[in-house]
C-alpha cells in the first residue's frame, strides 16, 4: 500500500512457465498461485495484466473485479480479462475449483484475432453459457489441460495443439450470446478509431483531431462508434479518459492536479469539472469512497 491507503497496481507481463510450452498457461487455481507467488506477486493484490486472461470456475463461488466493477464466478461462469484492464481476485482462490488460461496478444493467428474480434471491447468480461455450449466449454477445458500438461509427440506439433485449442475456446466464448460487439460495415473506421484513441487520449480528447488523423469525418467516425457499441465517438474517448481516471485515483497516490495533467487536461479545475459531470462525484470523493469500500 503506498502512504494514502491505495493498494498500488503491479504491472503484470506475460512470462512462459518453466518447462510448459510456450506462449500460453493452463493453470487450475493453485497452480495460479503458485505462479503469481514464483513471480514474487500477491495473487490477491489488483494488477493490470499486459496479457489475455480466462477464468472459469468448475465448482464454488469466486469473487473478482475489473475495471471497479465486482463480478461472482460460479459453476461454469467465465470470465475474460483483456491486457490493460486492472484485475483483483476478491476472495480466496482455495474457494473454488477452475482454471485460469493465460495468453498475450499476438500469440493466436490473425485471422483468429480477427474472427475472435480480439480488437473490439467485450460487452461484459462474465459469461454464463448453458446447455450445449456450456457442455462444449467444459470438454474443450478439459482436452486442453490435458494437452497442456501431458506432451505427446514432437515439441512443435505439441506447441501448435496447445495453440489451436486455445484459438478454438477463444472463438467460442467470443461469439456467445452478449460477449461480442455488433458488426457493422462502419466496423473498420471503429477498429482505427479505437486503436487511436488507445494510443492517444491522453494527448486529444477531440473527436475532431481523430477524424484528422484517420482521414475520416466526424459523422462518420460518430455513426461507426454508435453502430459498434452503442455510444457516440465523443463519448467514447470521454469513457476511456474516465477510466484511466478512475485507475489512477484508487490504485496510485497522484494528486488529481498530477492525474489531470497525465491525461492532458490544461489545469485542475478542466479536470476536476470533467470529473464531476461524468461521474456524477469530485476526484477526491471518488477515492475516498472507492478506496474505503475496498478496506
Amino acid at each position: 500500500m503506498d502512504r494514502n491507503g491505495h493498494r498500488d497496481v503491479t504491472e503484470v507481463p506475460f512470462r512462459p512457465s518453466v518447462g510448459a510450452p510456450p506462449g500460453a498457461a493452463v493453470l487450475d487455481f493453485p497452480g495460479l498461485a503458485a505462479r503469481a507467488r514464483s513471480h514474487g506477486l500477491d495473487v490477491h493484490a489488483p494488477m493490470r495484466l499486459a496479457f489475455h486472461q480466462l477464468i472459469t470456475v468448475r465448482s464454488g463461488v469466486l469473487r473478482c473485479s475489473v475495471d471497479f466493477t465486482e463480478y461472482e464466478l460460479t459453476e461454469g461462469g467465465w470470465m475474460w480479462v483483456r491486457p490493460g484492464q486492472i484485475h483483483q481476485f476478491r476472495s480466496a482462490l482455495g474457494a473454488a475449483e477452475g482454471t485460469a488460461v493465460l495468453f498475450p496478444p499476438g500469440y493466436l493467428g490473425a485471422a483468429t484475432a480477427a474472427a475472435a474480434r480480439l480488437d473490439r471491447p467485450a460487452r461484459l468480461p462474465l459469461m454464463v453459457p448453458e446447455g450445449a455450449e456450456a457442455e462444449a466449454l467444459r470438454s474443450l477445458v478439459d482436452l486442453l489441460e490435458n494437452e497442456y500438461r501431458t506432451m505427446s509427440g514432437p515439441l512443435e506439433a505439441h506447441i501448435e495443439v496447445v495453440r489451436h485449442l486455445v484459438a478454438v475456446l477463444v472463438l467460442r466464448l467470443a461469439h456467445l450470446p452478449g460477449a461480442a460487439s455488433g458488426d457493422t460495415a462502419g466496423s473498420e473506421a471503429f477498429r482505427r478509431f479505437q486503436r487511436a484513441v488507445e494510443r492517444d487520449y491522453t494527448r486529444t480528447h477531440r473527436v475532431e483531431d481523430y477524424a484528422a488523423r484517420l482521414g475520416y469525418s466526424v459523422r462518420t467516425l460518430t455513426r461507426a462508434t454508435r453502430a459498434t457499441v452503442g455510444c457516440g465517438a465523443k463519448r467514447f474517448i470521454d469513457d476511456r479518459v474516465l477510466l484511466e481516471a478512475k485507475r489512477l485515483l484508487v490504485h496510485t497516490d497522484l494528486s488529481a492536479t498530477a492525474i489531470g495533467e497525465r491525461l492532458g487536461f490544461p489545469d485542475a479545475t478542466v479536470f476536476t469539472k470533467f470529473f464531476r459531470r461524468r461521474s456524477g462525484e469530485t476526484p477526491a470523493g471518488f477515492r475516498a469512497r472507492a478506496s474505503g469500500a475496498r478496506r
